[in-house]
């Protein structure tokens, strides 16, 4: 597989990522032998980078992962998050925690669950609009001198917090939602800000949280746990009219001859060599599919038309429910 640079600290990792989350949480039912082999496929098709995160299960998911790679470190970049707080319990506060004692024990945590020396990829999941962004990046970057973790990223931040977190300690990725549903970044600085700064740019759910791959055409679709239900795109009014533009997308992959999952996904891939998108997914028929996405073309007539029926700002409805708004872009 094509490998793409994360940055200007020397992280190189695969085109495309696997996002883990939903086979631990969020999306319904899951099965972890199933989950298991999807990763061990990921590997041998040359996926190098995993993502993964404390909160998602919480904590169930970097264990499957842990245990998923664990003949096969050397294979993996290893990206994981924290900063959803999460109580002596195991039971998220709904608090965003960057105090420098959190990330220490929060890193030391993980390492644990995951049964690994040092995290490759460590992001702030959300910014903790409480701690200056320079205590949780200097804490960070003493955790990194350490050896605890090799390059450091965070999570839907603003392009002013992104900024001083740089300044503090250099960052090798942002992620943040993108996808021909979630054009934000392109528009509210945070896209022109990494690449000002020299870092990489991960997009989640690419696939517009499993809208654009065209499966999903009622709302019955989905398991009655799936967080999906309560998503505002999702629902309603809302939700026809986002079926109509999948349509429109549908109808140009098809003339393409290929999926609308492997269309919007090269279309993702096709916004520059700095972007590695992490589709999740935790079947391998799936993956696969996914995969190929790397090896479309796409001429500029294709993405005029792409843009055409998809320009930024066509989804309705919001991509979080109104707690999940106040936490991005901080």
């Amino acid at each position: 597989m094509q490998q793409r640079n994360l940055g200007s600290q020397g992280l190189t990792v695969s085109a495309e990522g696997l996002g883990c989350m939903g086979m631990s949480a969020f999306y319904g039912a899951f099965d972890d032998a199933e989950s298991t082999v999807t990763i061990h496929r990921a590997l041998d098709l040359g996926i190098t980078l995993l993502d993964t995160a404390d909160v998602y299960g919480p904590f169930t998911n970097e264990v499957l992962v842990g245990k998923a790679i664990a003949h096969r470190r050397d294979e993996v970049v290893l990206a994981t998050k924290f900063g959803n707080e999460i109580d002596e319990n195991g039971r998220r506060t709904g608090r965003v925690n960057g105090r420098p004692e959190y990330v220490r024990a929060a890193v030391e945590a993980s390492l644990q669950r995951l049964d690994v020396d040092v995290i490759d990829l460590y992001y702030q999941h959300r910014v903790d609009p409480n701690t200056p962004i320079e205590e949780t990046f200097g804490a960070l970057g003493g955790l990194v001198t350490a050896g605890k973790l090799r390059y450091l990223g965070i999570s839907e931040a603003a392009p002013e917090t992104i900024r001083r977190a740089h300044a503090t300690h250099p960052l090798s990725a942002v992620q943040t939602e993108y996808s021909l549903f979630t054009r934000d970044v392109e528009d509210n600085g945070v896209l022109a800000t990494v690449r000002e700064l020299g870092i990489g740019f991960v997009p989640y759910s690419p696939l517009g949280r499993g809208f654009l791959s065209g499966r999903i055409r009622n709302i019955d679709d989905l398991d009655r746990d799936d967080f999906r239900r309560s998503s505002p795109r999702f629902q309603g009014e809302n939700f026809t009219k986002n079926l109509d533009v999948l349509d429109q997308v549908v109808a140009i992959a098809e003339r393409k001859g290929v999926t609308s999952s492997q269309l919007v996904l090269a279309w993702v891939l096709a916004q520059g060599v700095d972007i590695v998108p992490i589709p999740g997914t935790r079947r391998i028929a799936n993956l696969q599919e996914n995969i190929a996405a790397k090896d479309i073309a796409l001429s500029d007539g294709d993405l005029a038309a792409i843009d055409h029926v998809a320009p930024a700002g066509i989804a309705a409805g919001e991509r979080y429910a109104p707690g999940g708004m106040r936490a991005v872009h901080r």
